[in-house]
């Protein structure tokens, strides 16, 4: 039985402090924009009376009339109703043609010109407020229908699964596609409690696709076959059989017994896990280097599995790269061992959530790849 590499210092240790940052920037927050609209419309309501205030008190030769035009472009920003912008640019017209008769030696084609302005800018932001709006509703269905093919594709994992507790956590890069290529399930079986974490190369409807045939095909296989490694076989065959598809996926498969027992490890080009034990961190290095699924055709062989010591209250954390080559301003990547060291190893929940907080903390702003985390701790 394999022993686990590379040990970095337990959570004893004083590591770098976990950052508090909220999931949702507190600038990009609905109260926030609604408050800057408002304060933005009220700022183009303040330049027209400064406009007409300096227009008033230079004279009836000079005119700043082609201000106005700003008042319905600043009155649209933020909002959601065209009617918005629409009387923003009433009252400027109607303040032009008010100026149009004070400024009586202003050429009329100036103070013209300055009206037809008012109307064309009116008009773009009318257009703009009301394009904007239907692209919001549209991707407001896109998402719905997004999380609910999220939701029938990774199931939720109960906390509790035989001698474990386990907590997933799954974040995407963009907040208008809540799923992407990240996979993962968990589930009993006869042979224990058997764990699959993956990534699919690409993304879109193919990417979706091609998870939603791997979860099948490991839901049964993980069912049928005692042999960890034949299971991972058995979902290379499936992804080579799919017809006209390109995508192959990076994995990692794990079975733990429900009776006190090594853990078994088989790894598909996956980012290795790390094994928490008496407060140290190790990876878990595959003995043989493998392809993602989909690619063992191209190497020939097969997959090793690989069994390490999971003992009680051990802690084994799977990941995909969104987390592991996350990086920071500097372009680092997130040391993901040495951080996962520093924290205490107590609830997987809990430890999941420091690990995110810790992971915006580092990079400073929101991840760029879509980020599973899968986490269980053996508690018999």
């Amino acid at each position: 039985m394999g022993e686990p590499t590379q040990l970095w210092g337990g959570a004893g240790q004083k590591g770098s402090p976990v950052a508090d940052v909220p999931r949702t920037r507190a600038w990009r927050s609905p109260r926030f924009l609604a408050r800057w609209s408002h304060g933005v419309t009220i700022g183009g309501y303040v330049l027209v009376a400064v406009a007409v205030a300096l227009d008033l008190a230079s004279g009836p030769d000079v005119t700043f009339a082609p201000m106005l035009a700003a008042l319905p472009v600043l009155a649209g920003v933020g909002v959601r109703r065209a009617s918005v912008p629409l009387a923003a640019g009433a009252v400027a017209c109607a303040i032009v043609v008010g100026l149009a008769a004070y400024d009586a030696d202003v050429p009329a084609v100036v103070m013209a010109t300055a009206a037809a302005t008012v109307v064309v800018v009116t008009f773009f932001s009318c257009a703009n407020v009301a394009v904007v709006t239907a692209q919001e509703r549209e991707l407001a269905r896109v998402r719905t229908v997004a999380e609910a093919a999220q939701r029938a594709l990774l199931r939720l994992v109960p906390r509790r699964m035989g001698p474990l507790v386990v907590a997933v956590r799954y974040v995407a890069a963009e907040a208008e596609a809540r799923i992407g290529g990240d996979l993962y399930e968990v589930m009993p079986t006869p042979y224990g409690v058997r764990l699959f974490l993956g990534d699919v190369c690409g993304k879109g409807l193919a990417a979706v696709e091609t998870a939603a045939d791997v979860l099948g095909v490991f839901r049964e296989a993980a069912r049928a076959e005692p042999d960890l490694a034949k299971v991972a076989g058995r979902l290379d065959s499936a992804l080579v059989r799919r017809p006209a598809s390109e995508e192959f996926v990076t994995a990692v498969l794990v079975s733990i017994p429900d009776a006190p027992g090594p853990a078994v490890v088989v790894n598909c080009g996956h980012p290795p896990p790390l094994l928490c034990h008496d407060g140290q961190v190790s990876t878990v290095e595959p003995p043989v280097e493998a392809p993602p699924l989909a690619l063992l055709g191209l190497v020939g062989g097969d997959y090793h599995a690989r069994s390490i010591a999971f003992e009680r209250r051990d802690l084994l954390l799977l990941y995909t790269d969104g987390v592991s080559e996350a990086r920071d301003t500097a372009n680092r990547f997130y040391p993901l061992a040495q951080r996962l060291a520093a924290l205490p190893h107590g609830e997987p929940d809990a430890l999941l959530d420091e690990l995110l907080l810790d992971v915006r903390a580092y990079v400073g702003s929101g991840l760029t790849d879509d980020a599973a985390l899968l986490a269980v701790r053996r508690e018999r």
